[in-house]
């Protein structure tokens, strides 16, 4: 093993993870609609009974993926301070009008467009009201995967560009971001402060929105339940789990989670953050082609699988714009 970096890195967003309720809702607006890839399905490592789908790129890059644990009957949450209130995915300059005729083919809710930073932004809620938003800030020769779905490349989402975090006071949080994990400030709009981290730009940017008289977030379905940022292995993980335990932050010994390894702790203003590693990375169980088809369980879970197969909610997994396979 190589010697621990003294000044570990971190590399941007790994994914977001957030609480849906009806599984096949989520699938069909994340799969169908947004043409995203089911990269990996799972369940949620401490409740088996209940589904874990990672969506992603055709491989599952670190930076691609939004996660969601579907919990059926699931109360809805309220967003507020405290929260990842806004997950944001990088489409290709020139494809706002293309999002919005598809929204309008799908029966979907779009907003107009707008701006942030100079880039031009939509948003749209998924069905158990999780805002998502579209910011058109790629080149469109960046585009995942030119695969003959019904979303030509130069409109294909090419990833996560940014998470916004809601907080009723800038500092502590900013303090956070700057003086231990390595952001830096790179802009300001409004109540809207900007942090980049590495090279910035996409899946290095995170917004922090100030508004000291919004309420406090209440987690439930339609509600992000942490974000993780990366970290490139598990040398410069160790060090971060010195760094901030040494701070004084309460955080979690490293967690095996198969496709990456996780440790946790709360910000100040109380958003659950993970760092993950990039390996080893969702290819480890399956092959490319095979990604998604096939329910992967933790090897403690194995003699279980049968229990847990009847118990979860039969599933559709539609390819993009079209319901193909049934399980």
């Amino acid at each position: 093993m190589s010697e621990r970096p003294q000044t570990p890195r971190i590399d941007g967003i790994h994914h977001v993870t957030a609480i849906a309720s009806d599984p096949q809702p989520n699938l069909d607006f994340y799969v169908r609609f947004l043409g995203l890839r089911l990269v990996k399905r799972t369940v949620n490592f401490d409740d088996p009974g209940t589904y874990h789908f990672y969506y992603g790129d055709e491989v599952g890059h670190p930076g691609t993926i939004m996660t969601f644990f579907p919990w059926p009957g699931a109360r809805a949450g309220h967003h507020g301070n405290g929260q990842v209130t806004l997950t944001t995915f990088n489409i290709p300059i020139g494809s706002v009008a293309f999002w919005q005729q598809r929204a309008r083919r799908f029966g979907i809710s779009i907003s107009e467009e707008s701006e942030r930073f100079g880039q031009a932004v939509l948003r749209v809620n998924d069905g158990d009201g999780l805002a998502v938003e579209l910011i058109a800030a790629g080149k469109p020769s960046e585009a995942a995967r030119p695969d003959g779905a019904d979303i030509p490349a130069d409109s294909e989402i090419q990833g996560i560009h940014s998470a916004t975090l809601a907080q009723q006071s800038e500092t502590k949080t900013a303090e956070l971001l700057t003086a231990v994990m390595g952001f830096r400030e790179t802009g300001r709009e409004g109540n809207r402060i900007r942090y980049e981290v590495g090279a910035g730009g996409p899946t290095a940017t995170i917004d922090v929105v100030v508004n000291p008289s919004a309420p406090r977030g209440v987690g439930g379905a339609g509600t992000v339940h942490h974000i993780a940022f990366r970290t490139p292995d598990d040398e410069n993980q160790e060090r971060w789990l010195e760094i901030l335990t040494g701070k004084g932050y309460h955080t979690s010994p490293v967690m095996d989670r198969n496709y990456f390894h996780s440790i946790y702790y709360r910000e100040p203003g109380g958003i659950l953050f993970e760092i993950a590693t990039d390996p080893p990375g969702f290819l480890i169980d399956e092959s490319m082609d095979e990604l998604g088809t096939n329910l992967k369980l933790p090897r403690e879970y194995e003699p279980m699988r049968s229990r847990i197969e009847s118990a979860l909610p039969v599933i559709t997994v539609p390819t993009t714009g079209l319901i193909t396979e049934s399980y």
